[in-house]
């Protein structure tokens, strides 16, 4: 059976404050192709006490291409044994759910090291490695991003290597050169317009992307940012299409490559967070449709 392209797929920052099960019904409901749960929502039903038969009747006909995430994949020493359990239990959720990829990301995922590390502060925050030398952060990420793919790989998983605007490694060339070093066929890249945005790339830098290294989208919107360390609490409290991100450009600029596969969006307004979750599902699925399908 051949998978529909260009899919709309909720994903679980939308409605952030709703359980798993309402993202479900909100998916089918408004007519999304499926979900990006997330792996809070997945545990917070089993922990709940819910069975992994329960779980899995609940997703029954539900596709999810993807979810996140493992964060921080540098973490090296002591650290590097937490990753990989980290790694390893959340592959064992993928793989039980019937998800096809996880979402990877390098750090500090904590903005606050990033601030302090700035200021010259102390903090007892995760820094991963900042103020060391690029060449150094890019080996080791590889060294660690080349073992979780071949662990990844044993669960039949891609993973999808997001940039995140306020860590050292945040342009796309750089994951990208993570990419290709690391030698792995199932590591991918993930285009995120507000950590794009942010990070300094552009429309042009995507448009020149190969179609072959992408999986999956987060179409998101920000409010005015000039320069600085990102802080995405406050510059994503905004609602889809109403930021200064021309959704329709980055979008457009995706479409360059060939790319038609899975499209999410992010969303971290707080009033919308607040909102009825059906009302906003319905109103991102239209937006979303209309930059991606219109």
């Amino acid at each position: 059976m051949t998978e529909k392209k260009n899919r709309l797929i909720l994903h679980s920052s939308v409605a952030w404050h709703v359980p798993l099960i309402m993202d479900i019904d909100v998916a089918r409901a408004v007519g999304f192709d499926g979900i990006d749960p997330s792996t809070r929502k997945l545990r917070g039903f089993l922990d709940a006490g819910f069975t992994e038969q329960e779980l899995l009747a609940r997703l029954e006909g539900i596709d999810i291409p993807g979810f996140g995430a493992v964060f921080d994949i540098e973490r090296g020493g002591a650290s590097e044994a937490d990753l990989m359990m980290e790694a390893e239990s959340t592959f064992r959720l993928a793989h039980l759910v019937g998800a096809k990829g996880i979402q990877v990301m390098t750090g500090p995922v904590d903005v606050r090291a990033v601030v302090a590390h700035a200021k010259g502060e102390h903090t007892d925050l995760y820094k991963g490695m900042l103020g060391f030398p690029r060449q150094e952060q890019i080996a080791a990420t590889v060294k660690n991003l080349s073992r979780i793919a071949d662990l990844a790989a044993q669960f039949d998983l891609l993973l999808y290597l997001e940039p995140m605007s306020w860590t050292p490694l945040n342009k796309i060339a750089d994951n990208v050169e993570i990419i290709e070093r690391s030698g792995r066929d199932n590591i991918r890249l993930i285009v995120d317009y507000w950590h794009c945005f942010t990070a300094g790339d552009t429309p042009d830098v995507v448009a020149r992307l190969s179609k072959d290294l992408l999986y999956g989208v987060h179409i998101s919107d920000s409010r005015p940012f000039a320069a600085g360390i990102p802080i995405e609490d406050d510059l994503r409290d905004i609602e889809m299409g109403s930021g200064v991100i021309d959704l329709k450009l980055w979008t457009d600029a995706v479409k360059a490559t060939g790319y038609d596969d899975w499209w999410g969006c992010e969303s971290f307004s707080r009033k919308w967070h607040q909102e009825n979750a059906y009302e906003i599902g319905r109103e991102v699925h239209r937006q979303m449709k209309q930059l991606v399908q219109g």
